[in-house]
């Protein structure tokens, strides 16, 4: 739970840099890769990490603009990239004009239990790393290639002439 609003902006730029690098990589034929027809598609994990952004901290009071539930997948992935680039930016601009560290205290109505702010800011975070992690099987599985997230991915040991770390 943030306590801070600057340790969750710090957070949020590092977090919202690493999912814009990994919505870059999509492309419009990849968005329709699924495991199974019962599962969501990549697009829809993409729009769904947008849509969000906007819809949890609005629950917790916070007004900034950002696509509704309604809005279906679209179908470039350029759009989604943007979609998020301009809806996260967003959100950090409403967190810090709108809240100071004491309204991270406050309790907020999410999904019909009661959560301090800083506990909806930390559950977003970690919502996108979830999904973001959903998303580069699929990505792997469509032939993209996966963005360094948290360390090197085995093409960069490759490019960098040294073999991937085996675990």
């Amino acid at each position: 739970m943030y306590k801070h609003i600057e340790d969750f902006a710090a957070t949020w730029r590092n977090e919202t840099a690493a999912t814009l690098r990994t919505l870059e990589t999509l492309t419009d034929e990849s968005l329709c890769q699924q495991i199974t027809s019962e599962h969501r598609t990549l697009g829809r994990l993409a729009w769904h990490l947008v849509q969000t952004l906007h819809e949890m901290p609005t629950r917790a009071g916070l007004s900034f603009e950002g696509p509704g539930e309604e809005e279906s997948v679209p179908a470039s992935a350029a759009y989604i990239a943007a979609a998020y680039k301009r809806t996260s930016q967003a959100l950090l601009d409403a967190v810090q004009t709108s809240w100071k560290d004491e309204n991270l205290l406050i309790m907020s109505d999410m999904y019909g239990d009661q959560w301090p702010n800083g506990l909806v800011l930390d559950v977003l975070i970690k919502h996108e790393i979830h999904h973001r992690g959903q998303m580069t099987v699929l990505m792997r599985q469509a032939g993209l290639r996966v963005p360094d997230l948290y360390g090197p991915t085995k093409e960069q040991w490759a490019e960098f002439g040294a073999p991937a770390p085996v675990i």
